[in-house]
Order: C-alpha cells, then sequence, then structure tokens
C-alpha cells in the first residue's frame, strides 16, 4: 500500500467534510472545496480522521489511493490556512499594481498587461515589484501563478523577467568573438 495513503488525515475543528458516492466536499473558514470521488479508493471517516483504502489489489489503486489522500489534505489546509505563491519582477521599470481583482503588470511590452483574477483568488502586491498570490485550493494558487510568470518568463542572459521568490535562475555567458 502507499505509505502516503497509509497516512490518515485529521479533521480539524471548524471544517466539515462530507462524502458522497461520487464527491467530497470540505467546508471551512477559507471557502468550500470539492473533489470528485475515485472508485478506485475506499475512504472512511473515523472518529475525525479520514482514511483512504485501496478498493482492490492493483496498482492503480494503490497508487490512487495516495493521490486521493493527499488531494483531500491539500483541501483541509486550504480552507484552514490557505496557499499563497509569491512573485517578483526583475528589471528596470518593471512594476505590479493590484486593482481589486485585477493585477496590471507593465513589464517591458509597449502596453500595460492586466491579468483577471477568477473568484477564490486574491493578489497583493506589498512593493512594486512584489506579487503575493492567495487562495484555497492550491491548483488553482499554483496556476494563476504559473500563468502570471509566463507573461514575461526570467531570461538567462540578464535574469529579468518574472519568478517565483525561491526560483533560481542560472545566467549565461554571453558569446565572445
Amino acid at each position: 500500500m502507499s505509505r502516503v495513503g497509509k497516512m490518515p488525515v485529521t479533521i480539524p475543528a471548524g471544517v466539515d467534510v462530507s462524502i458522497k458516492e461520487d464527491q467530497i466536499s470540505v467546508k471551512g473558514s477559507g471557502g468550500a472545496l470539492h473533489l470528485a470521488q475515485s472508485v478506485l479508493v475506499k475512504i472512511g471517516n473515523d472518529a475525525g480522521k479520514l482514511s483512504f483504502v485501496p478498493a482492490n489489489e492493483s496498482r492503480e489503486a494503490n497508487a490512487m489511493s495516495g493521490t486521493m489522500r493527499q488531494l483531500v489534505n491539500n483541501m483541509v489546509v486550504g480552507v484552514t490556512k490557505g496557499f499563497e505563491k509569491k512573485l517578483s519582477l526583475v528589471g528596470v521599470g518593471y512594476k505590479a499594481q493590484a486593482q481589486g481583482a485585477k493585477l496590471n503588470l507593465t513589464v517591458g511590452y509597449s502596453h500595460p498587461v492586466n491579468k483577471d483574477m477568477p473568484a477564490g483568488i486574491t493578489v497583493a502586491t506589498p512593493t512594486p515589484t512584489e506579487i503575493v498570490i492567495k487562495g484555497a485550493d492550491r491548483q488553482r494558487v499554483g496556476q494563476i501563478a504559473a500563468e502570471i510568470r509566463a507573461i514575461r518568463p526570467p531570461e538567462p542572459y540578464k535574469g529579468k523577467g518574472i519568478r517565483y521568490v525561491d526560483e533560481k535562475i542560472t545566467i549565461k555567458e554571453t558569446k565572445k568573438k
């Protein structure tokens, strides 16, 4: 059995988990998230702990038990604490400005780039060269961060562009004559 799938998910106080035949719903102070349930995994709820057992002895069911456990754990953490990604802008004149559910970027193009945030995702700019994306759904937070980074990815010669805060950019040496 999967090592991750063996560990139970503890449900903290204030979080409501409902398991139906086709989906799992997690509600908390950070919002409500839903996940389609797999037929390869049996989910049990006993005294505030969720256990994930493969439905049969196949390799796919074993792998899916660990995957479902981690997805449900991310949902529980998301509705209690939430997730965040930090991006930084490197370059002369590069700046970001959050206006409600919009992010305005000036990143070296002839026009400003506007990015609308979906429901459940908040964006903040503590400084003009920092972007903080927060939300309850880990996958959506990461996807929005990747889309913002793709507007101007860091280039390998000077390192200018939008990058994750913890990202290391390998700078190439310029061509010699």
